[in-house]
């Protein structure tokens, strides 16, 4: 008999909830939201909610939500959307404090109940979000991922496809770094059904999708007072599906780099190879002078995001 996929997620928020919303109607698998106990009844309610979705959008699966770390043994794949949401004038550094905690104290129930699961962290500031995933599950680096690149080039594809006037799906796209207002988007590797974007449009032009890209979260928080959630959970899900389906995507995702890209032993964006066993491969690419530097700048940022969590808890050391 064919097993179905368990996926479970942490954190019943807006994020958590779109996540479940995206696996079911793709029907990936079973899915298990778990939240803190304050909100036992909210998350039981949304996941019976979304279940009688089911014969409408014709999806099965065994969705639950609850308090009970318990449920998520045998989950292939975990989703971590714990943590406090941006607030307008926070930058996602902010949060750190807060966010290690618990998603500390997530992790730490992962390593108890689904020891063999991948996880995918989406909290903030998520470089160092991913650090303290895999310092505290002690899992192998290619278990635990961030979600932050397929967010961010899906929000650069959207604004180099109303640029043009053409279908998104034929923009394609990559970026590096770090999930930040320092990440590194790549206008050379950027194209249009095979066509390089810089023959399609100025310079200018380009820069001005990049540089939205760059601050498309702060663009959402400004507007509704809280971190997106619709394009985040879909990036996240975009993982899930590559990862259960064993499909051997080349996504860009917050994955352990030490040679790669010189990066020097830490969780940063670039391009994988996302499969049954969670990342792959680090999938190399060449950089020019001005590429390699940016991409030097938003490691920096993250090696700085991590030796604060460093310091603050030396058990993560």
């Amino acid at each position: 008999m064919l097993r179905r996929a368990k996926i479970s997620i942490i954190g019943g928020g807006n994020v958590g909830a779109s996540c479940a919303v995206w696996a079911a109607a793709k029907e990936l698998g079973d899915i298990v939201v778990v939240d803190i106990p304050e909100m036992e009844g909210v998350v039981k309610g949304k996941m019976l909610d979304l279940s009688e979705c089911g014969p409408v959008e014709r999806f099965d699966a065994r969705i639950l939500g609850t308090c009970d770390y318990a449920e998520i043994a045998g989950s292939d794949v975990i989703v971590i959307t714990a943590g406090l949401p941006r607030k307008p004038g926070m930058s996602r550094d902010d949060l750190i404090q807060t966010n290690v905690k618990i998603v500390k104290g997530v992790s730490e129930n992962i390593r108890q109940h689904a020891p063999d699961s991948v996880v995918i962290v989406v909290s903030n500031p998520l470089d160092a979000m991913v650090y303290t995933a895999w310092k505290t599950t002690g899992f192998p680096t290619q278990r635990v991922v961030g979600q932050a690149g397929c967010l961010d080039v899906a929000r650069y594809r959207t604004f180099i496809a109303w640029e043009l006037g053409v279908s998104v799906e034929d923009v394609q796209a990559l970026l590096l770094g770090g999930h930040g207002d320092d990440m590194v988007p790549l206008p050379r590797y950027t194209s249009v059904h095979g066509i390089p974007v810089a023959q399609l449009l100025s310079e200018a032009q380009i820069q001005a999708c990049v540089d939205r890209a760059k601050v498309g979260g702060g663009e959402i928080v400004k507007m509704m007072g809280t971190s997106a959630y619709y394009a985040p959970a879909s990036g996240v899900v975009q993982m899930v599906e590559a990862i259960v389906k064993d499909k051997k995507r080349i996504l860009p995702c917050a994955a352990y780099c030490d040679q790669e890209f010189k990066v020097g032993g830490y969780f940063v964006g670039v391009p994988c190879l996302l499969g049954a066993s969670g990342v792959e491969k680090v999938i190399q690419i060449k950089l020019d002078d001005q590429e390699q530097r940016l991409m030097a700048e938003s490691v920096g940022h993250v090696k700085t995001l991590v030796d604060v969590v460093r310091t603050t808890f030396p058990d993560l050391a």
